[in-house]
C-alpha cells in the first residue's frame, strides 16, 4: 500500500489544484459507513471522516448487521460540526413518508441543516423475505417512491399539505418541525435502470448513477452494469430526462471497491477475479478505484469530465487510505 503522509499529500495537492481548480462541478467526497461495535467506535469513525475532509457520512438502509440509519446519523450529527449526514438510501417501503418527513425534518433541524435524504424504491430481496414486508413488483415500488417524494417535499414545505395518490393519502397535515434547509434537505435518488434514473433526473437534487440491482441482489447483472459503457448509457438517460435542469443536478458515483496501492495491475487482477471482472474492466469501471493516490486522482478528474461525477463516495474501509485524494481534490 502507498503511504498517506505529507509528501504524497503535497504532491497531489499541487498536481490537482493546477488541473482542476476552476471546474464548475467541484469535487466533494462521502464515506459509506454502516457498522460499529460500540458508540465509541461509531463516534470515532464519524469524527475521523470530518477531520479528514470528507463532506458527508452516508448510510445504507437494510436489515441485518448494520446500524439503524436514523439513530446512527443523529449520533453522527451530534458529535460533528461540519460533516453532512445522509442515506444511500432510505428504502421507501420500510417507512410511511409522513413518518419519514417528520424524522428527517427533525434531524435536519438538530444538525443545523446538514442532512441529505436519499430515497429508493427498495431492492434487496432478503430484506423483504426476512421481514415479511410485501415485495411488490418493481413498477409498483417505483410508483410508490415517486409519490413518497412528493409527500416529503409537501410536508417539509410551509403550511398544511394534502395529497391524494394511489398509495398515500395525506389530509391537511402540517409537517412539523420544519427543516432548516429551505424547501427541505437535498433529495438523492440513485439507480441503475432507465426508469429510476429518469425519475431521479426529474425529481432529485443529487442523482446517483449506480449498478443495476434489479435482480434483488448484488450479482452478475449488477457487476455487468458497472462497466464504463453501461455508465455512458445511464448518463444519457439522465441527460435526456433532466433537460434544462441537468447542469443543476449533482452527479454521484458510489465506489464499491477502493484500493490505494502501488501494485495496480496485480491488485486489480486479484480483486476482479473475485467479482467476475478482468483487471482492465475493473480499472475502467466508475464504481471501483484501484491504484496509487496519484492515479486515483487522475482517474477521478477524467471520470468527472466524461460522466460529470463530482460527488464521490467510498466505503469505510478506505476512509484513511483515500484521505490524500480527498485533501487534494475536495472543492476543486
Amino acid at each position: 500500500m502507498v503511504g498517506s503522509g505529507p509528501s504524497v499529500r503535497s504532491r497531489l495537492v499541487v498536481m490537482c489544484q493546477a488541473r482542476a481548480m476552476t471546474h464548475p462541478r467541484p469535487f466533494r467526497f462521502g464515506v459509506m459507513a454502516a457498522n460499529a461495535a460500540s458508540g465509541a467506535e461509531w463516534t470515532d469513525t464519524v469524527k475521523k471522516a470530518e477531520d479528514l475532509g470528507y463532506s458527508a457520512l452516508l448510510m445504507p438502509d437494510h436489515f441485518g448487521k448494520q446500524l439503524a440509519p436514523i439513530s446512527a446519523l443523529s449520533t453522527a450529527a451530534a458529535v460533528t460540526t461540519s460533516l453532512r449526514v445522509g442515506t444511500l438510501v432510505f428504502a421507501n417501503d420500510f417507512r410511511h413518508p409522513s413518518v419519514l418527513a417528520k424524522e428527517t425534518a427533525t434531524l435536519d433541524l438538530l444538525s443545523e441543516g446538514r442532512l441529505e435524504v436519499g430515497v429508493g424504491a427498495g431492492w434487496m430481496t432478503d430484506d423483504y423475505a426476512t421481514t415479511g414486508i410485501a415485495h411488490d413488483r418493481a413498477g409498483v415500488r417505483i410508483d410508490r417512491m415517486i409519490e413518497a417524494i412528493e409527500v416529503l417535499r409537501g410536508l417539509w414545505g410551509e403550511g398544511a399539505f394534502s395529497f391524494d395518490g394511489e398509495h398515500y393519502n395525506i389530509t391537511e397535515m402540517d409537517g412539523l418541525p420544519k427543516p432548516v434547509q429551505a424547501g427541505g434537505p437535498p433529495i438523492v435518488i440513485g439507480g441503475g435502470g432507465k426508469r429510476v434514473l429518469s425519475t431521479a433526473a426529474r425529481l432529485a437534487d443529487i442523482v446517483g448513477v449506480n449498478p443495476n440491482v434489479g435482480e434483488g441482489k448484488f450479482g452478475p447483472e449488477a457487476v455487468a452494469s458497472m462497466s464504463a459503457d453501461a455508465t455512458e448509457e445511464k448518463l444519457g438517460w439522465v441527460r435526456d430526462a433532466a433537460g434544462d435542469r441537468f447542469d443543476d443536478i449533482e452527479i454521484s458515483l458510489l465506489k464499491f471497491v477502493t484500493m490505494v496501492t502501488d501494485q495496480r495491475e496485480a491488485v486489480a487482477e486479484k480483486v476482479g477475479a473475485g467479482m467476475g471482472m478482468d483487471a482492465a474492466s475493473l480499472i475502467a469501471s466508475p464504481h471501483t478505484l484501484v491504484g496509487s493516490a496519484e492515479q486515483l486522482a487522475d482517474e477521478l478528474i477524467e471520470q468527472r469530465e466524461r460522466w460529470q461525477g463530482s460527488y464521490v463516495t467510498v466505503q469505510s474501509d478506505a476512509l484513511e487510505s483515500f484521505a490524500p485524494v480527498v485533501a487534494a481534490l475536495a472543492g476543486t
